[in-house]
């Protein structure tokens, strides 16, 4: 006797599936599994087909000539969710014994929403949501009890020693949907180019990108004024030495280099270029010489530290594609320029456009200044490394924008919705550990943690009643997905 499973289409527009049994050419029996209406019902009668058929003809008389009553009751993400709950427990985070505390954080990772809707997407994993209440008192408690404080101490355990030697730090801005501001909530320089009020969020993490520190200030607060607090906050909560910490050119003050400094770090910050530097200056001077794509220059930069005049080291460097850009954006602006001059659009602020006497006109000599500097950007650092060194050290940079990024968009960070600082500051932590969990998974993985999360998602597991008795129906994992848990726990 041979078996199979066939897909048989119904009147109603479902899919039939069913267990044949033939010997030789004739039919002796057909088991029907029940009905499907979307591809996840079909895959979940699919799998308990093939355990039907592989089971043998003892295991199908156990209903004797009756046909029994098969129904799938549900279906939910069990792979998925206990794929991310591992990594969880991996950083140390369930050290916070805070089921819902939990829930609010992996259910972000899966389809980040607002904290009500949250409840619909833990019920569609088949797990017991908390009510909407249980919520509002778990964001009290995430600040009562510093579990932003607990999760930076398991973040900075689980990054490695190498990766600790050089962190990155950079601030964004995360708007809100009202238009009435407060004394947290404040208008400021968008990086959204949005008018409503906002916080400014700075954001500290390892040369991996890992989280370490996340801070809020008020959204009127400018850049260069966040790195010192947060850096002083990491250095006394973790009793650092040997730290180098890299920033861009909105962190650049001589008082936060003293401050930097006082704390005993050692920094490498962008520097904006407003006069053009001298070393470069006297190499273009030269018969023939011209700027070579990746060429570097090394000088110095005068600074006032503790009050006195000092110096510290600049490192320079050309490149061919950024002068490309740089003088593309500045053909942007005098064309913008022109314009208000012919009278063709509305007077705006523009770095080239000069009015005298009432008279518009383009600002040549600052026109002619930054054309020269197109290509050349500059580093600040107090290390005694090579200037290649500085320069791949500055660049890692990338990697806070990419943590931000993640928050923005695969999280979804923003915009808030709660009105006072205490729930706004419980949602930083939550966005701040699925954060983590995430860079951790795309670490292990090589792959992004939304398409982590698409990839596991369509593999469900199933609750099927048979004759009113309910079974379990374990997901068939490919073996790609099977690869992938498998570097995830490695």
């Amino acid at each position: 006797m041979t078996s199979f499973i066939r897909k048989v289409p119904t009147k109603s527009g479902a899919t039939a599936v069913q267990v044949v049994y033939k010997r030789g050419r004739e039919i002796i029996g057909i088991k029907h599994i029940g009905s499907a209406h979307n591809q996840t019902e079909l895959d979940i009668l699919l799998i308990r087909a093939r355990e039907l058929k592989g089971a043998g003809q003892l295991r199908l008389d156990l209903f004797g000539n009756q046909e029994p009553e098969l129904y799938l009751e549900r279906s939910f993400s069990e792979l998925l969710w206990d794929a991310l709950n591992r990594q969880y427990r991996h950083l140390g985070f369930d050290d916070i014994e805070d089921e819902v505390f939990k829930q609010l954080v992996l259910a972000r990772i899966i389809e980040p929403t607002s904290k009500f809707d949250t409840i619909r997407v833990l019920k569609g994993l088949g797990l017991d949501a908390p009510s909407n209440s249980s919520i509002h008192r778990c964001l009290r408690r995430i600040n009562d009890s510093s579990y932003r404080d607990l999760l930076s101490s398991k973040c900075f355990k689980h990054a490695t020693a190498s990766a600790l030697t050089l962190v990155l730090y950079d601030v964004t801005t995360l708007y809100f949907e009202i238009q009435r501001e407060d004394e947290y909530r404040k208008p400021g320089l968008s990086k959204e180019r949005r008018l409503e009020p906002q916080i400014t969020v700075g954001l500290l993490v390892d040369r991996s990108g890992f989280p370490l520190e996340v801070t809020s200030f008020e959204g009127n607060r400018a850049e260069v004024k966040t790195i010192v607090p947060v850096l002083q906050a990491f250095k006394t909560r973790h009793g650092l030495q040997d730290i180098t910490v890299t920033a861009d050119a909105a962190m650049l003050s001589s008082g936060n280099l003293y401050a930097l400094e006082e704390l005993g770090f050692t920094y490498i910050v962008g520097s904006r270029i407003a006069k053009f530097p001298y070393e470069i200056e006297e190499y273009i001077k030269l018969p023939g010489a011209t700027l070579k794509d990746g060429q570097v220059f090394e000088s110095r930069i005068k600074v006032t530290i503790a009050g006195k005049r000092a110096y510290r080291r600049a490192v320079y460097q050309y490149r061919a594609k950024r002068a490309q850009l740089d003088l593309s954006n500045i053909d942007r602006l005098l064309v913008k320029a022109q314009r208000m001059i012919d009278g063709k659009g509305k007077i705006k602020r523009n770095r080239f456009l000069q009015i005298i006497g009432g008279q518009k006109e383009i600002n040549t000599a600052l026109v002619n200044k930054a054309k020269k500097r197109a290509g050349i950007k500059g580093y600040i650092t107090n290390l005694d490394i090579p200037t290649q060194q500085v320069i791949d050290y500055y660049h890692q940079l990338f990697q806070v924008e990419k943590s931000f990024r993640i928050s923005k968009s695969d999280l979804k960070a923003r915009p808030i919705f709660h009105h006072k600082r205490e729930p706004i500051e419980a949602h930083l932590t939550i966005v701040f550990a699925a954060l983590a969990i995430s860079r951790h998974v795309e670490d292990a993985t090589k792959m992004s943690i939304k398409r982590f999360v698409q990839q596991l998602a369509p593999i469900r597991t199933g609750i099927i009643s048979i004759n009113g008795a309910k079974h379990p129906v374990k997901p068939l994992v490919p073996d790609d997905i099977a690869t992938l848990l498998t570097s995830l726990d490695s």
